[in-house]
């Protein structure tokens, strides 16, 4: 299987350790990746922003860099959304056939190549963030306010790992205010909200945060820095390929 690499935005300029690590795994699982160097922004900001033409405009080139491959993965659950759900509303015929060939990364490795769940040691307490996109528009996972049920790819992944232990949240689906435009509109709501997940992932006595979307982990890792400094902050790729907290 021929797979294309879709590195985000945040990924590429804040944390390319996250895409080294999706790399990484890819590998190991005995896909063929390729990374196309002439991807650009999925459209994602733009679409969030309103401006649903010049988002149309990315989407549409994003479509056709991507054409050659068989499956189209990303390390974050939101970025994948946009593809999924929001290119066939964007591009019609030819967005829905991007649609169907993109995945999130542990979907992509638990649900299509079915990889063993990795057995490395991570002896840590960990709170898995269940990004909004990864369960409301991908449904990975099941959403307190109930809809469809899918399987939670990540959990499973995780939990595979010798001395883990993922700790249970009292509001486990609650929003981290993140939201793209929403933080820089609502800068006071969405740290308001941040600092309820710090708080909540420091109840249960979390050592390490960890979530399939990078953008709500840089979020919280911020907050983290100033009002949790004893919490760490690693994605999830970053997790199954050995990296430990520092």
């Amino acid at each position: 299987m021929r797979v294309g690499l879709f590195i985000p935005c945040h990924v590429d300029q804040l944390w390319p350790e996250v895409g080294l690590a999706a790399l990484d795994l890819l590998e190991r699982a005995g896909a063929t990746v390729e990374f196309p160097a002439e991807q650009t922004c999925c459209g994602q900001a733009l679409l969030s922003a309103g401006g649903h033409d010049e988002a149309r405009a990315l989407a549409r080139r994003f479509a056709r860099v991507c054409d050659r491959y068989d499956a189209v993965v990303g390390p974050s659950a939101s970025c994948t959304a946009m593809l999924r759900v929001h290119y066939p509303l964007l591009l019609g015929p030819e967005g829905s056939a991007l649609a169907a060939r993109s995945y999130e990364l542990c979907e992509f490795l638990h649900g299509v190549l079915r990889v063993a769940p990795p057995t490395h040691s991570f002896p840590h307490r960990v709170a898995l963030h269940a990004g909004c996109h990864a369960l409301r528009e991908l449904r990975l996972g099941r959403a307190s306010e109930g809809g469809p049920r899918g399987e939670d790819p990540a959990r499973a992944l995780l939990s595979g790992l010798r001395g883990i232990e993922l700790v249970s949240l009292a509001r486990a689906d609650e929003c981290c205010g993140f939201g793209g435009v929403f933080s820089v509109v609502e800068e006071a709501v969405s740290c308001a909200m941040g600092r309820d997940r710090l708080d909540d992932q420091r109840a249960a006595r979390a050592e390490v945060v960890t979530s399939s979307d990078p953008s709500c982990l840089l979020h919280l890792a911020a907050l983290a820095r100033r009002h949790a400094p004893d919490l760490r902050v690693l994605h999830v790729a970053q997790i199954l390929a050995g990296e430990l907290p520092r």
